[in-house]
This record gives C-alpha cells, sequence and structure tokens, in this order.
C-alpha cells in the first residue's frame, strides 16, 4: 500500500506549527510518532492535504515537576514516560501504564500526546488520563484552552480537538498521601492492544478505609471510561472481601464492549470484573505503603 499525495511541512516553531493547522483546518494532520498514523496513510483511511511534522518542536518534549504535580509536553517520547526517576518517584502508575504499550521500539517513537490524540478506546494511557483526573492543554493560533480528561475523549478514535488546535501539555494534579495506583490488563499477546484493561487510584485514611477511589477502563466501550459507581462502593470501606468483589462486578456492569475476533463481548464483560479486582486490590496494597 502507498499513502496519498500530500504536502510536508516540518516547522521549527510551534506558532509555524498552529498557523498551518490553522490555514489547512481539518484537511492537516499532525505526525508525531508516526505509530498509528503511517499505517492509517498507507491503507488511505486518512488522506490529508498537509502532513505537519512537529518532531523538531523541542518545547513540547519535557517532564516537569512543581508542588507534586508534573507537566508532560506532548512530544515526550513514550519510553521517556517509562524510565523518568520523575514519573516514577510522583507517579508510578504512568510509567507502569506506559511500559505496556507494544514493544520498546514502539515507546522510542510512539508520544505521548499522539497516543491521546489518537484516542483508541483499547489503549492505556487514556483510560489511566481519566483515573488521574489529568488536564490536557490545546493550542491554536487564538490561544489556548484546558480540557479535563473526561471530556478529551467524545468516541472511537474521536477527541474534542478542533481544526487548528494542536495538543501541547498533560498535566497530573499531584498523589494525595497514602494513594496507590495499579494498571493491570489482559491481552493475547505480550505487546498486543488490550481485551481489557483497568486503572486504578486509590487513597486510604489513616484507618486503612477508601477516602477517595479512581477506576478507569479500556478496550470495553466506544471510549474509555469511568466506572463511577464501582469508585462509589469502595469508599469509606476497607478495600477488600465483599466489597472488593462488589467494586470489581460494579465495574464490568459499567462496560459497553462489543465482539470482534479477539473476544465476544461476554468474554471482556467477564475479564473486566477479573482485572478490575485485581487492579483495585494491588492499588490498596500499594497505598498501604505510599
Amino acid at each position: 500500500m502507498k499513502p496519498p499525495n500530500f504536502e510536508y511541512l516540518a516547522p521549527r516553531t510551534l506558532d509555524e506549527a498552529v498557523a498551518a493547522l490553522a490555514q489547512h483546518g481539518g484537511r492537516a494532520k499532525v505526525l508525531a510518532g508516526g505509530q498509528s498514523l503511517i499505517p492509517l496513510l498507507n491503507f488511505r483511511l486518512a488522506q490529508p492535504d498537509l502532513l505537519v511534522d512537529i518532531n523538531h518542536l523541542a518545547q513540547l518534549d519535557y517532564v516537569h515537576e512543581w508542588d507534586g504535580r508534573l507537566a508532560l509536553g506532548a512530544l515526550t517520547r513514550q519510553h521517556v514516560v517509562d524510565s523518568s526517576p520523575i514519573i516514577r518517584g510522583r507517579c508510578p502508575v504512568l510509567a507502569e501504564a506506559c511500559h505496556l504499550i507494544g514493544h520498546l521500539p514502539i515507546r522510542h517513537r510512539g508520544t505521548l500526546g499522539g497516543n491521546l490524540a489518537h484516542a483508541d478506546p483499547a489503549s492505556e494511557l487514556p483510560a489511566l488520563m481519566l483515573a488521574l483526573d489529568a488536564e490536557l492543554d490545546l493550542t491554536s493560533q487564538g490561544g489556548r484552552r484546558t480540557l479535563p480528561a473526561e471530556r478529551f475523549f467524545t468516541g472511537p478514535l474521536q477527541t474534542a480537538i478542533q481544526p487548528g488546535e494542536l495538543l501541547t501539555e498533560v498535566r497530573i494534579p499531584g498523589l494525595l498521601p497514602r494513594t496507590g495506583g495499579a494498571f493491570v490488563e489482559v491481552t493475547r499477546r505480550s505487546g498486543d492492544y488490550a481485551l481489557v484493561g483497568v486503572a486504578a487510584i486509590i487513597t486510604l485514611n489513616e484507618l486503612g478505609r477508601c477516602q477517595r477511589a479512581r477506576v478507569a477502563l479500556c478496550g470495553v466501550g466506544p471510549t474509555p471510561m469511568r466506572a463511577q459507581d464501582a469508585e462509589q462502593v469502595l469508599l469509606s470501606e476497607v478495600v477488600s472481601g465483599n466489597v472488593l468483589a462488589e467494586a470489581a462486578q460494579r465495574s464490568a456492569d459499567a462496560t459497553e464492549p462489543s465482539s470482534d475476533v479477539h473476544a465476544s463481548a461476554a468474554f471482556r464483560r467477564k475479564l473486566t470484573r477479573y482485572t478490575a479486582r485485581q487492579a483495585i486490590e494491588l492499588a490498596a496494597q500499594r497505598a498501604t505503603g505510599a
């Protein structure tokens, strides 16, 4: 397969990049890591008039920390997120989830922003952004706007990014004391997309009861999704026994899976219950040592 004809631009500044996107609107595509875009071009599922290669925009490649919070440039490579001492110290579940993406060569090319902008509902990072209450900055010629992760993902491979906008930064709030996180997934083979993935962030109070919970799912609906009923079950409770089992079941009940060649909807729902229990229990265990 060959990609369609298109113009190519490799801007050296952010202003140049957003100007090109503004000029071409929805007929422009952004090239970052290219792990998802190149196959789409080769199969002609994407046929842009202009390809804007942002790999020279070094100002979008960073990991910053302040007051326990994290700010990550959209061009930060996934292997950097995986191995960053700052991230492993402040938000280890983010490194854990990034390590599950594909294989090492993919993570060396793939970017944080590219993964989120592609918005594959089976991908790890979109679900984790929901669980972490992340904020995403979108930049255009008109300025910058910020969206919470829960408003960013709008459908399969669809986001709230408007024509002329570029995802530039992801911000993650600092985790509270006694907070543990876990990302657990089930795949057919190592490096495959998840049949089911669960991100859990659990905060315990001084008595060891759940003070705050976030449970987010991937691979089981048209977008990443929060299992809010499961979160409510956990609040003010010890995360074990019947409470843990009920939260796992509520997680499964929240899914909207479809059947495909890899798994039936019923099987994905069963996997969700199993995987959610693992993720929530592991996050709670990690919270006791936080």
